[in-house]
This record gives C-alpha cells, sequence and structure tokens, in this order.
C-alpha cells in the first residue's frame, strides 16, 4: 500500500513522497511526473460530462478543445458560481489553483456537476521564477506540459494583435502621419510573452529615413497588455472589436486622444483573436471538465480568466469553480468590483485559501523555521486571514476558509485556525486535495453546496457606478486596504478632475504590490491606517476601466540569477523535465 501525503517545499517545487507502512520513503514524484503517470481520457468523454456533441468541439489532438460558444446561445440556465481567492501571497505558498480543481474534484465527487474556470499560464513566469501554473500534486488540470507552454495559441494570438497595432502606428507615422500623432506621446508599446528586462526600454526606427522616424519605445509582457484585458472582459467578437478600437494609443501635440479605429487596427486585431476567443477544454487528473482561457495581470489588471469562458461554462454546468489572482485584496476585489459587473456575474460563495505556513509568516516567521510548530507566529499572522474575511464579508456572498494542508501542520495550529474561523461565524476546512485529490475536499465541497441551495445573494458591489473616481479610490483603500487615506500630488488631482467628465463611471483597478494591505511588501499581517500614495494613472479606455498605479509595478519581468528555463529540457525519451 502506498500512501502519498508529503510535501516537500524546497525551490519552490512541490512534490510527493510514496511512503510505505513502515514509513520508509519509496519514491520522490515531481508533479509533472504525477501528471504523466495519469492516463487522460478523450477530449470528448470529458465534453459528453457538459453534454456538448462533437460538433461543439475544435479539437487540437486528444486532449484539449476549444468550445464553439454558437451552439450556447439558446441556453438559459446559469450555474452556481463559487470564488476562489486567497490571503495575501508569501514565499511560503498558499495553493489557489491547487484548490480550485481540488474543490472541483470534490464537487464532482459527491455527485455534483462542476466545472472549473482558470487562467492560462504564461510563459515568463514558466521559465522565470514560478514555474509552471496548472495545480499541483494530485489536484492538477492535464495535459499540465502543453498547457504551460504553447496551449492552443491563444497568447500568441493576443501577442500578434498587440503588436500589429504597434506596427501600424510606426507605418502611420512613416506615410506622412495624417492624425498628427505626437511621437512623445504614444503610449501604445510592443510585447512578448516572455521575461526579459533588456526590452524594457528601447529605441526604435534607427538605421536612417527608410526605416521610419527614431523613437523611444518600450516592451511589456503579453499578460500585462491591454489586449489581454479586453480579451478576457469581451462578451462577443463584436463587443471585442468595439474595445479594440477605444483602445487608445497616443496623443496629439495638442493632447487630443488617438484610438487604435483611428489607425483602422481594429478589424484586423479581431480576426487574429477570432479562433483565440473560443474558451479552452480540458481535464483535471480525476477526468473531470476544466476550461482554461486567457490570463491577465492581477495587479496592473483584473487577473481573472476571460468572461466568455465563465459565462460559458455557468451555461454547461451546475456549479462552476473559478479562481482570482493574488490575495482577496487584489484578486478577488477586481473579481467583484469589475469582472462581476461587466458580465452580470452573481457568485454564490466565496473560499479563502489559507496555509498554516504562510499564516505563520504573515506573523513573521521566516520562511527556514516554517516546519517547526510556533502557535505565537501563527495567532499574530491570523489577523491577515481575518482582514480578507472581513473585507469578503462586505459583498454579501457567504465566505467560507480552505486550509491547504501540509504534512507539517500540526494539531494545535489547525485548531488555531479553525477556533478563529468560529468565532467569526465562519466555516473552515481542512483540505488535503494535494495529497488525495477531489476526496481530501469533500467536506468543503458538501458545505459549498449546502450554503447554495438557496436562491443566490445580490452581490453588493464596494461602490456604485457615479462615485466619483478619487472617492472609489479611496473606498478600496480604506476598506479592503484598512488605509487611513489616499495621497497624491497635484498633477494627479488634476487628472483625476480630467478624467472624471467622460470617465467617471469606470472601475477602479488598483496596481500595487500583492504581498501586502499596504504598498510596503514587507508590511505583512494586516497593518492599519496606512497612507496609499497614488503614483501614476492609466487610462485604459478598451477595457474600461480605470488603472490606478499605487506602487512601483514591473509590467516586463526580468529573470532570476538561476531561471526555472535552466532546470527544463527533454530527457531521452521526449519527454519534458523540470517544467514542474
Amino acid at each position: 500500500i502506498t500512501i502519498h501525503f508529503c510535501r516537500l517545499h524546497e525551490l519552490k517545487f512541490l512534490s510527493c513522497l510514496d511512503l510505505n507502512l513502515r514509513g520508509e520513503v519509496m519514491d520522490v514524484l515531481s508533479d509533472i511526473e504525477i501528471a504523466r503517470k495519469n492516463q487522460m481520457v478523450p477530449i470528448e468523454k470529458v465534453a459528453s460530462k457538459l453534454k456538448l456533441e462533437e460538433d461543439s468541439l475544435q479539437k487540437f489532438g486528444h486532449h484539449i478543445a476549444k468550445i464553439d460558444t454558437n451552439t450556447l446561445k439558446n441556453q438559459n440556465k446559469n450555474g452556481k458560481l463559487i470564488l476562489v481567492t486567497a490571503i495575501s501571497p508569501t514565499p511560503a505558498g498558499e495553493g489557489k489553483t491547487t484548490t480550485s480543481v481540488g474543490l472541483n474534484d470534490a464537487l464532482n465527487k459527491i455527485g455534483k456537476q462542476s466545472l472549473v474556470c482558470l487562467r492560462e499560464p504564461s510563459l515568463g513566469p514558466c521559465f522565470g521564477v514560478k514555474g509552471g501554473a496548472a495545480g499541483g500534486g494530485y489536484a492538477q488540470v492535464v495535459p499540465m506540459d502543453k498547457i504551460n507552454l504553447h496551449f492552443t495559441g491563444d497568447f500568441h494570438a493576443i501577442t500578434s494583435a498587440h503588436n500589429l497595432l504597434a506596427s501600424m502606428i510606426d507605418n502611420h507615422i512613416y506615410w506622412g502621419n495624417d492624425l498628427n500623432i505626437d511621437t512623445r506621446r504614444i503610449v501604445w508599446g510592443r510585447v512578448v510573452d516572455l521575461n526579459d528586462r533588456a526590452l524594457r526600454n528601447t529605441n526604435i526606427n534607427l538605421g536612417g529615413i527608410a526605416n521610419g522616424f527614431p523613437r523611444e519605445d518600450k516592451f511589456d509582457i503579453t499578460v500585462a497588455s491591454e489586449v489581454m484585458a479586453i480579451f478576457c472582459l469581451s462578451t462577443s467578437l463584436s463587443d471585442l472589436q468595439k474595445r479594440l478600437g477605444n483602445i487608445i494609443i497616443g496623443y496629439t501635440r495638442d493632447k487630443k486622444e488617438i484610438k487604435a479605429r483611428d489607425v483602422n487596427a481594429d478589424g484586423a486585431m479581431t480576426t487574429l483573436l477570432k479562433d483565440a476567443f473560443l474558451p479552452n477544454l480540458v481535464q483535471t487528473l480525476e477526468e473531470n471538465p476544466a476550461i482554461i482561457h486567457g490570463g491577465p495581470f492581477a495587479n496592473i489588471a483584473h487577473g481573472c480568466n476571460s468572461l466568455i469562458a465563465t459565462q460559458t461554462a455557468l451555461k454547461l454546468s451546475d456549479y462552476v469553480v473559478t479562481e482570482a489572482g493574488f490575495g482577496a485584496d487584489l484578486g478577488a476585489e477586481k473579481f467583484l468590483d469589475i469582472k462581476c459587473r461587466k458580465g452580470n456575474l452573481n457568485p454564490s460563495a466565496i473560499v479563502i485559501v489559507a496555509t498554516v505556513r504562510a499564516l505563520k509568516m504573515h506573523g513573521g516567521m521566516d520562511k527556514k523555521e516554517l516546519k517547526n510548530e510556533n502557535l505565537d507566529a501563527l495567532r499574530k499572522g491570523l489577523s491577515n486571514l481575518q482582514q480578507h474575511i472581513s473585507n469578503m464579508k462586505k459583498y454579501g456572498v457567504p465566505v467560507s476558509v480552505a486550509i491547504n494542508h501540509f504534512i507539517t501542520d500540526t494539531d494545535n495550529e489547525l485548531s488555531i485556525i479553525s477556533e478563529c474561523c468560529d468565532e467569526l461565524g465562519i466555516k473552515s476546512f481542512n483540505c488535503t486535495h494535494w495529497s488525495n485529490g477531489g476526496a481530501g475536499a469533500e467536506t468543503l465541497a458538501q458545505h459549498i453546496v449546502d450554503v447554495t441551495t438557496e436562491e443566490n445573494p445580490k452581490i453588493k458591489h464596494l461602490y456604485p457606478n457615479e462615485m466619483k473616481l478619487w472617492d472609489k479610490v479611496q473606498k478600496i483603500a480604506q476598506d479592503i486596504y484598512g488605509a487611513k487615506d489616499i495621497i497624491a500630488d497635484q498633477k494627479i488631482r488634476t487628472q483625476f478632475d480630467e478624467l472624471q467628465e467622460n470617465y467617471g463611471h469606470y472601475p477602479i483597478c488598483i496596481a500595487k504590490t500583492q504581498y501586502s494591505f499596504s504598498t510596503d511588501p514587507n508590511l505583512r499581517g494586516a497593518p492599519k491606517d496606512h497612507i496609499v500614495p497614488i503614483r501614476e494613472i492609466r487610462l485604459a479606455a478598451g477595457a474600461e476601466f480605470l488603472v490606478v498605479v499605487c506602487d512601483k509595478i514591473m509590467t516586463m519581468p526580468g529573470l532570476p540569477r538561476i531561471p526555472a528555463a535552466n532546470a527544463i529540457h527533454l530527457n531521452d525519451d521526449g519527454e519534458i523535465e523540470g517544467l514542474f
């Protein structure tokens, strides 16, 4: 008999120890090895669980397909939407994706029809620090190697659409600049889906008259592109083209806005995205359906999978489990105040993921000591979980806590978290889905079923559309971050006043560190009465939100000293090693 239940959290990889009954270590399996040992079923069998006919699928091999959303137009029902979020991220790890997959498998295991909706991984983090992103242990989506690499080419299509617009801008200027674009005020750069610090600031059009007018430019990573945000908030191809056309690419000398449709780029960009816009269907290790589509940053954008994927899933399944990026203060707030507002979504339940390890880090414990019991650090770190619970309660949706279990967790530590949640009137569940798959999250799944049997409560947004832009930012900072106030210099205040007339109804997308409620990543736990400085405002007229930058946000990451790419290779059998 082999028992799978141990974790190694060294060098950022999670591994599974196989132990026999005498406790002897028999083998060490990485997540990719666990995935590779799994026998996937044909994608048609997965689709049949959603009552999807074969003519609704555009297949990419045996185990991946795109869903033709045109076949779903006449379906009126909507399933129940479950949002999985987390405490503020730490190097100890929280496991939001793993928990989302585990909860989905658990719902199916107790006899409910459930579908999980996730973001597509970016190649940048995959080859950089983070590694792959497809869940972990025995709660994964597969084929994880293809999902983490080129998948169905969606990100390549988004990259191409973004760069086509950039090319058409420079081409317009080269052939006479009829729009009088001020080359010093072009705000549309270029993108690539890799980490490459050398491209953060560039000079282009060098080499003489034949190559155009020299100017400064920049590259962002593809997931930071406004095209990605638009792609993930559009409800149809016509909506997609309208939003793409609204992208502000620069200004004239007298500061008149120039949009993508002014250089006739919106039609061609939409054409490039036509096939990518269809949601991608894959499976979990337990052969349950999963949709993976889109992937915007959770700081510079809203950090959720595509709206079209979520809406499609709600038509296909009784329960839909989805996640939002980073902690609840960034991902969940934006999911609820931007995505739900734009897509008329009404979640039935919210699950906050926490780990004993991460809470101890929030309590000041060093990562190297996390395997040791420390009740004082845990109690101190619980302030972070308590703040997230308090925040999520503001939206009027039932909230519960999933403790993503590690083998080093002690009964005393788990009891302290449970008691804390009980005092707040919140149910908590010790979940072992990482080691046991869906069976490890059945109690959480049954609770979700219990709290979503009544008619869905109507979500209460944090602020109304008509509230002034400045007041919206202040509301988020005070009610979600626990700040005393926000500050900005007169130039920024003037920008708010100028944007209020035409864009005052837009929701706010705050860009700040994900590691703290404050703008200081070193302030863990739940800092109070801090000041949130506003350093910059970026108008995302296509995505239809205002990006308020409160921190130095890196939109083109660099590779670390020892990137994950160093360990990725093909073995003698042509299989990928080191990806996860």
